[in-house]
């Protein structure tokens, strides 16, 4: 049931990365489209992000809100059918692996760990390829807008983030953006090599805000900024430098607009671009009570039961963020980016 009426209001999504939880912003996505009043203007969106982002925006343009909605849930249908990556059929040792019950996804994990993609998978087969191909039709997703989209990859030869514009978001675009490099060759763009955008954009806030129309923004944000308890172990280790990785470019958006909002935007620069970070309004949905506990090989094999519960909270929690904060969409925004991501250094 709807809870925002009247006025259509104007909403930015950034859209984190985060593999197979990613089905925690499928759900998120699905309530927000079942708001009339809602208009989605730019979406930023890395990895998971960017699957999410390109089904939402297909389904939009081929038929309005309930297309997106079953196209998100195909998706995510198609990814869970997908399992164990296809490259491990080809490789009898890893295929019967996957077949010893609850330890395959360690002992695949562990294994692969000493292989890079190009030894695993002489081939290059990257299941999402085909799914996104069979789902999304690119060429009718450039022509319309809004959305528009913003998708971040990573250069493998200097690892800066290059934002993808909506008339550049492609198949290769999107597999860019979802390349983890011990999992999956690089994708070549244009004579360039990418990897993973979360490793320099998990999402891009900043350029989302300046190119946009819309005056608010809601992050969907997947990945637990604070991991309390010291790691120990080479896999608690291994997992908290990946936390650490890819929320870095998250924190260092924040930090710029906490600046460019302390600074009167001296700082970053003159113009009109500069003042919307000051202005702008942020909003806030969070996975972490539900991806906190989850264990890091969870990202990477698909589980149906994991996903729709998954899917669940994050309708949960979209449905309780509208209740709580619709009525600030388009007035004043219902998080401070700074003192939530940044706590005490937010001061300094």
């Amino acid at each position: 049931m709807a809870i925002l009426r009247g006025r259509r209001i104007s909403l930015n999504l950034a859209l984190q990365g985060g593999g197979a939880h990613g089905a925690f912003t499928w759900g998120v996505l699905d309530r927000l489209l079942e708001e009339p009043a809602l208009r989605f203007e730019g979406v930023s969106a890395t990895s998971a992000g960017a699957v999410n982002a390109v089904a939402m925006a297909d389904g939009l343009a081929r038929g309005g809100a309930a297309e997106a909605r079953q196209g998100l849930a195909e998706m995510w249908g198609g990814i869970y059918k997908t399992g164990v990556p296809e490259f491990l059929r080809f490789n009898p040792l890893l295929e019967g692996i996957t077949r010893v019950g609850a330890a395959a996804s360690a002992s695949v994990a562990h294994f692969t760990a000493m292989l890079s993609p190009y030894e695993l998978n002489p081939l290059g087969i990257n299941p999402l390829e085909r799914l996104l191909t069979n789902r999304v039709d690119f060429e009718r997703l450039r022509a319309t807008a809004p959305p528009r989209l913003f998708i971040a990859a990573t250069e493998t030869a200097t690892g800066r983030a290059r934002i993808f514009r909506h008339d550049e978001i492609t198949l290769e675009v999107v597999l860019a953006s979802a390349c983890l490099p011990t999992v999956h060759r690089a994708v070549e763009i244009d004579g360039v090599h990418y990897w993973d955008g979360g490793f320099s954009a998990n999402p891009d806030l900043v350029t989302l805000v300046r190119e946009s129309r819309a005056n608010d923004t809601l992050l969907v944000q997947l990945n637990p900024t604070r991991h309390d308890a010291l790691p120990t172990t080479a896999r608690e280790i291994h997992a908290q430098l990946n936390r650490i990785t890819f929320n870095q470019p998250l924190l260092r958006d924040v930090a710029l607009i906490a600046t460019c909002r302390q600074a009167g935007c001296s700082l970053v620069g003159p113009g009109k671009p500069h003042r919307r970070l000051a202005r702008h309004r942020f909003h806030l949905i969070e996975a972490a009570p539900y991806t906190a506990k989850l264990s890091p090989e969870s990202k990477m094999k698909p589980d149906w039961g994991l996903m729709t519960r998954l899917f669940e909270a994050g309708r949960h929690e979209a449905e309780r963020w509208l209740e709580a904060h619709g009525k600030d969409l388009g007035k004043r925004e219902s998080v401070d980016l700074a003192a939530h991501f940044l706590g005490e250094h937010a001061a300094r």
